[in-house]
């Protein structure tokens, strides 16, 4: 890093280049951490703190073994790093977080050699699972906009002819001297609306979002108070919010339907007594949509049904694709294309006898309004 600092002074002054340097360090989405000779952590990007979930207020200083007192692998790769002077590569490593968490990363140590004499550590950490997480989401966007292009061009096909058949019937309860038979004719209108009504929802998603300054936790509380007034039963709701959260520019209307969709399905899959929390957190250094967004708002909806049925979750976000008897299998299909408009996503996953649906909005994203 110093030489690289003594190149860029031939166009930059030091103070300048130490700064892009800082910047450059910062805005890298891989976990970059920093160990002196005495084992001392003296810098962490933004991403090393989201990957460890700790502020860098309270790793700087510490020793290895007081970030992972429970992985005791770092401490030892780290100072036979120091020893042997050489870049080590290690794959798969459990490790276990300050927030009881646990993760498997890709580790790579290297050694700041001045003057034949190890002063520095570079610890580079990838989540593991990152790599996979990213193509399931590509290939969700894929699958998502071919069934919306397809979604589309089936609702234009069926709306027209559906107009159609509805005016005729009400011409012919007009004409009908048979009274009895107007209760057909009116079977005819009501399914047509109906199935209007149908294609509507599944259209929803596709209006391009109006996006104003909202309070996140507005939203939600809100939502809440739509739940708690259609359910027949007590709903156990527990929340714990991240107050520091800022206001994000949303369409307010669609970022209600999507919440309200999904906290609908949380509902669903409980019963009396069982719980459901909502949860707020800002997550850093965050790749959606292939781009890589600075700050994040995470909402989970968390509850202890029994989850999506194994044979559907892979396409549990897809249109049409249902658990539940009576349903149409556009809740989720909605709630995807709604936040995924707003260059977020909505990720699923089932642990701890818990199942997890994350809303993962970007912050900066608002700005373009």
């Amino acid at each position: 890093m110093i030489n690289a600092l003594k190149e860029c002074n031939n166009r930059y002054t030091m103070t300048q280049a130490e700064e892009r340097a800082v910047r450059i360090f910062d805005h890298l989405t891989t976990a970059v951490l920093l160990f002196d000779e005495n084992l001392c952590l003296v810098s962490i990007n933004s991403a090393g703190e989201s990957l460890l979930s700790v502020s860098s207020k309270r790793l700087l200083g510490k020793t290895p073994k007081k970030i992972w007192p429970n992985t005791p692998f770092f401490t030892n790769a780290i100072k036979k790093s120091f020893q042997y002077a050489s870049t080590r590569i290690e794959r798969g490593i459990e490790m276990d977080l300050i927030n009881q968490n646990s993760i498997k990363v890709d580790c790579i140590f290297t050694p700041f050699v001045i003057e034949d004499e190890t002063k520095e550590i570079l610890v580079e950490l990838v989540s593991a699972d990152a790599f996979v997480r990213v193509m399931q989401e590509f290939n969700q966007q894929t699958v998502q906009k071919a069934a919306k292009e397809s979604i589309q061009g089936m609702a234009h096909e069926i709306k027209n002819p559906l107009g159609g058949i509805r005016g005729a019937a009400q011409l012919m309860e007009k004409e009908l001297d048979d009274k009895g038979l107007l209760e057909y004719t009116k079977i005819i209108i009501n399914e047509s609306d109906r199935l209007r009504n149908f294609v509507d929802r599944m259209m929803a998603a596709n209006t391009h979002p109006v996006k104003l300054e909202t309070n996140i936790h507005e939203i939600v509380e809100y939502v809440v108070s739509i739940i708690r007034a259609e359910s027949p039963r007590d709903l156990n709701i527990k929340k714990d919010y991240d107050p520091s959260i800022p206001s994000i520019y949303t369409d307010r209307e669609q970022l209600i339907q999507a919440v309200l969709n999904l906290l609908r399905n949380a509902v669903q899959a409980t019963i009396k007594d069982e719980s459901i929390l909502l949860r707020t957190r800002i997550q850093r250094q965050m790749t959606i949509q292939n781009k890589l967004n600075r700050l994040v708002v995470q909402l989970d909806i968390i509850d202890n049904g029994p989850g999506i049925p194994a044979e559907i979750e892979s396409g549990a976000f897809y249109p049409m694709v249902t658990g539940h008897a009576e349903g149409t299998g556009l809740g989720l299909s909605i709630a995807q294309q709604l936040i995924q408009s707003h260059g977020g996503i909505i990720n699923y996953e089932r642990k701890e006898n818990s199942t997890h649906f994350s809303i993962l909005l970007p912050i900066e994203c608002g700005n373009e309004k």
